[in-house]
């Protein structure tokens, strides 16, 4: 298990609670590489200095599926702030990644 937190604090966002967010992989394969790298990305443009990335790999951690229900991988689990919400791929659409994370509102 691996967690990647963004050190850079922008002052007008500390009074905002932290994202939580858990990316679900299985090994180092193509489409779990490219799903962390979008999302690092992403979080980096829209969530700079208020995320928390957790990784959570099956191989190493089988049993932590169950937790979250997790039937295909890659997939993504935003924690906080509620609601709950998930994101199964590699995360390349970005569009849909923010409307699924609830970061801007669906056109």
């Amino acid at each position: 298990m691996e967690t990647l937190t963004n050190p850079t604090v922008n002052p007008e966002l500390v009074s905002e609670e932290k994202w939580e967010l858990r990316l679900y992989v299985a090994g180092k394969t193509t489409k779990s590489v490219a799903a962390l790298n979008n999302l690092n990305k992403l979080c980096e443009e829209y969530l700079k200095g208020k995320y928390i990335i957790e990784v959570i790999d099956l191989l190493q951690h089988p049993q932590l599926a169950e937790g979250d229900q997790i039937f295909a991988i890659p997939t993504l689990v935003k924690k906080v702030p509620e609601p709950i919400r998930k994101i199964i791929g590699d995360l390349s659409n970005e569009e849909k990644v923010l409307v699924g994370l609830n970061i801007r509102p669906a056109k």
